[in-house]
């Protein structure tokens, strides 16, 4: 399992083929739910041709999170089998050897700056950030892009403000965090990402010569070289804003998809909180899945795991678990959430942006609806443009009128 096919050579198989199909923007493929019920770890092939191990059940999802004999390097990662070309997610990445020191070296740096409690205390400027959007917005006449209108400038100017990164630079960055997600054409991907990375690095030295209460300033103070601090700063930047951004359109479809959800938050808005969690349970602009290798054998029931083999953990599918979630193909605006989902993931792989996700969709979810009660899509959902062949999926623009 893991090698390749040859090289023009047809790939015959009768392993399940991924990426599985959807029927519609908001779904996700029946297919996972249909091999979940045979194998809630099942060998697949993946978008590259070549095999990896699908991990689509809940429980499973959990435990393998957890597991530190899974992780993001590979001992030989030009040879070590991929998920897709995705230069961030698709195969390997990290050193081997030094993974584990440095993912928790990382996250002891970064967890004062993304605490709940310093979440907390930035509410209050969110929730201003928020009804100023809402304010602008509501002076067009419908309909309008949501998405360019708040769904992007909102956790771009949240995230902007909190590395230290200058918000008149967000077309740049935009472009360039855009041009990351291609996976039809690594070379331009790899080119975006490098750039980005070297951005960053422009603003880490200049934030040693004038520091200032932000995440880059903390970083460019860190023990470690540049090329380390810039790539982490560019990967905080990619990921504080793209799948905020995409959660808010999400959650903005799923509520006026049936305008009983919308009037329910117009009624109630503290219901916000407990819609924020089912928005990220359901949500899943993107198929792709996190992948991991296996550091050691790993022995499940049935199923055993080769070393160097490639696992890849499917959240969107375990949000979807019917062992876990009742009806869990609908959405349900006041569900409770007393089975957590794993849309940030679980254990020592838990988001470390979660609190700061949270803080911008409560704000989001809290105030949209009692700013705009008449809002609905303009366009119904079918006709929603995807982003193709883009990892983070999602939408090109969200028309709503009220």
């Amino acid at each position: 399992m893991g090698r390749k096919p040859k090289r023009g050579a047809p790939i015959v198989s009768d392993l399940p083929q991924l990426p599985f199909p959807r029927s519609g923007p908001l779904d996700v493929s029946p297919e996972f739910r249909d091999l979940r019920r045979k194998a809630p770890i099942a060998r697949v092939r993946t978008q590259t041709g070549d095999e990896a191990w699908l991990v689509s059940g809940y429980e499973d999802v959990r435990r393998l999170l957890a597991d530190e004999r899974l992780g993001r390097s590979h001992p030989e990662p030009d040879s070590a089998p991929r998920i897709s070309n995705s230069v961030i997610l698709g195969g390997p990445r990290g050193d081997y050897d030094t993974e584990k020191s440095q993912h928790e070296r990382m996250r002891k740096l970064l967890a004062p700056a993304f605490s709940a409690r310093r979440m907390k205390a930035l509410a209050g400027h969110v929730q201003d950030l928020v009804d100023d959007l809402l304010g602008q917005m509501a002076m067009k006449s419908p309909p309008v892009d949501l998405h360019e209108h708040f769904s992007f400038p909102l956790p771009v100017l949240v995230i902007c403000e909190l590395l230290g990164v200058p918000y008149d630079d967000r077309d740049h960055f935009r472009s360039l965090a855009d041009g990351m997600t291609n996976m039809t054409d690594p070379a331009a991907a790899g080119a975006a990402l490098e750039e980005l990375t070297v951005y960053i690095h422009q603003l880490v030295l200049e934030k040693r010569d004038h520091p200032a209460e932000d995440v880059l300033s903390d970083l460019a103070d860190m023990d470690a070289d540049d090329a380390e601090i810039s790539e982490l700063g560019a990967g905080l930047l990619f990921a504080g804003h793209e799948t905020t951004v995409n959660r808010i359109d999400y959650g903005v479809t799923y509520l006026l998809s049936d305008l009983a959800h919308r009037d329910a938050l117009v009624r109630d808005p503290s219901l916000a909180p407990l819609a924020v969690e089912e928005i990220l349970r359901m949500s899943a602009p993107s198929d792709h899945g996190l992948v991991r290798y296996a550091k050691a054998d790993i022995e499940l029931e049935d199923v055993t795991i080769r070393a160097g083999e490639a696992v890849l953990i499917s959240t969107i599918a375990a949000n979807r678990d019917e062992t876990v979630f009742s009806e869990p193909d609908r959405f349900v605006v006041d569900r409770d959430s007393s089975d957590p989902h794993v849309a940030f993931g679980y254990a020592h792989h838990h988001c470390i942006g979660a609190n700061l996700a949270r803080v911008e969709l409560r704000a989001v979810f809290g105030t949209l609806f009692q700013r705009f009660p008449t809002m609905e899509l303009a366009v119904p959902v079918a006709e929603l443009r995807p982003k193709t062949g883009r990892l983070t999926g999602g939408f090109l623009e969200l028309p709503v009128t009220w």
